[in-house]
């Protein structure tokens, strides 16, 4: 198995992953180093990794350093250390559970108080280790403890489906998750099905097919864990805002810029911003009014640095 790595200035580091990810659309592994630089890699066979010119022409000028390293035999295996448990606490307790993401070869360690989530990764993007994914379970679980309503969800980006499978959890429905990348529907489909809740998965481009819709409205809540450019064309491309919505995939120096592209087109206000790193990830709200209280919890616009 061959390791190719790149490496690039973290300020050039999403604009050059979303390049990645049209040449090897089954993931990267991204890693943060020291001096300002992120690295991406890829694996697989000899000849079946992309080539180097258009590994060249997706980093361009950001580009530091192109590497390749042979990996042990094992690598399978020893990639399961990657994908460690995590648990997100709720932030009432008395009224919603935490909730615990691992994967099936981890052992279940169920605590009170607790739900649990098994998602295998296969070869789609989000277990729930990632800075943006946790940070929308973070507000997801928020979202749930400010109100009892669980209105229809769609989950635009669904990877692994952890972000679905996590709202189907909490009682949120309809669910439906849509990604462009055809491994991550099977994935999402398959990782709904272990863990017993009902949601719909299907394939979604965002800037060219019709905007999905239940068949009793609009999507009342919706989760986009893209990338920069893509939430703002999701800014550009909406019709009509959803009462909430959750983005993330940004960096933190982007939080503003993509806020107030939803405020200002779509009358979006900030209810919390949430910071994990260089990541950052928004609740952004849209109603008559002015934000409140539902059920006794603060709605206030925040700021959590995690």
């Amino acid at each position: 198995m061959i390791r190719l790595a790149l490496r690039v200035r973290r300020a050039q580091s999403e604009l050059v992953l979303a390049e990645l990810l049209q040449l090897a659309p089954a993931g990267v592994e991204e890693t943060d180093l020291q001096d300002d630089l992120v690295e991406y890699a890829i694996y697989g066979p000899p000849g079946e990794l992309p080539l180097l010119p258009d590994l060249k022409a997706a980093a361009a000028d950001a580009l530091v350093e192109i590497s390749t390293s042979e990996i042990p035999d094992d690598w399978s295996e020893r990639w399961k250390d990657f994908h460690r448990p995590i648990t997100i606490a709720s932030p009432v307790p008395e009224r919603v559970e935490a909730l615990r993401v691992r994967a099936p070869w981890e052992q279940p360690a169920l605590a009170a108080g607790t739900r649990e989530i098994v998602i295998d990764p296969g070869q789609a993007f989000g277990t729930g280790a990632h800075a943006t994914t946790r940070l929308c379970l973070e507000i997801l679980l928020e979202m749930a403890c400010a109100s009892a309503s669980r209105p229809a969800l769609l989950d635009l980006g669904t990877g692994s489906g952890v972000l679905a499978i996590a709202a189907a959890t909490l009682g949120y429905g309809p669910v439906l998750a849509v990604d462009y990348d055809p491994l991550s529907v099977a994935a999402a489909a398959q990782n709904a099905a272990v863990n017993g809740v009902q949601i719909e998965v299907e394939r979604f481009d965002l800037r060219s097919d019709p905007w999905p819709t239940p068949h009793d409205g609009g999507y009342e809540v919706v989760l986009a864990n893209l990338l920069g450019p893509l939430l703002l064309e999701l800014a550009g491309r909406l019709a009509r805002p959803p009462t909430h919505l959750v983005v993330s995939g940004l960096l933190a120096e982007e939080a503003e810029k993509i806020s107030q592209a939803f405020a200002g087109r779509l009358g979006m206000t900030e209810r919390l911003r949430l910071a994990g790193g260089e990541w950052a990830a928004l609740w952004l709200y849209c109603a008559d009014g002015e934000p409140s209280k539902e059920n006794g919890v603060s709605v206030a616009a925040r700021t959590i640095e995690q």
